[in-house]
């Protein structure tokens, strides 16, 4: 099932490392791509839990990066009818922006910006379809060291991480927490 999910995993995690950049060479983007690889991972593996999900987002497709790119800045308000994340409407030569998931994305950003809920989101996969989860297979998400958090100092930023968190925050605590009460 992991397949069937893996186009939206890449695009994602490939949207927040360029809406948040490494900080330095080479080695901080690895390891910033493999946090935000991580944190698409488990939000996918969280939205899409069943392979019947799964399918499902193969038919109908994700939605594409176009809201996200506006609330970071990167594109215009896809109100205005302009961009929508199809490459043909626009002329946008990247394609792979088609498969980002604006809600995984914005859970990933949510998981990104506070560890405590991402060790929460990985032992919520337990319940879910994609086999047992350990915290050691996300160790950069859940306990970031050093090195993660400086080569990442952008996509963990909780306030820079702030618009595309919010959009779906809410979703994303329901999901953990069914029932929970909203303190206004």
């Amino acid at each position: 099932m992991q397949a069937d999910l893996s186009p939206v995993i890449a695009a994602t995690a490939q949207w927040l490392t360029r809406a948040f950049p490494a900080a330095g060479g080479a080695l901080a983007s690895a390891l910033c791509e493999v946090q935000a690889r991580q944190a698409v991972t488990v939000a996918a593996w969280l939205r899409y839990p069943t392979a019947t999900d799964a399918a499902l987002l193969g038919i109908v497709g994700p939605g594409g990066s176009a809201r996200l790119d506006w609330v970071t800045g990167a594109g215009p308000d896809p109100g205005d009818g302009g961009h929508d994340g199809d490459p043909g409407d626009d002329g946008d030569p990247h394609a792979w922006r088609t498969w980002v998931d604006e809600v995984v994305a914005s859970w990933a950003a949510s998981l990104l910006g506070d560890p405590g809920l991402a060790a929460r989101a990985v032992a919520a996969l337990a319940d879910g379809a994609h086999g047992t989860c350990s915290p050691a297979g996300f160790r950069r998400l859940v306990a970031p060291d050093d090195g993660d958090r400086s080569a990442a100092a952008l996509l963990r930023h909780p306030d820079l991480l702030a618009p595309v968190a919010d959009l779906h925050r809410h979703q994303l605590l329901d999901r953990l927490s069914p029932g929970r009460t909203l303190i206004a």
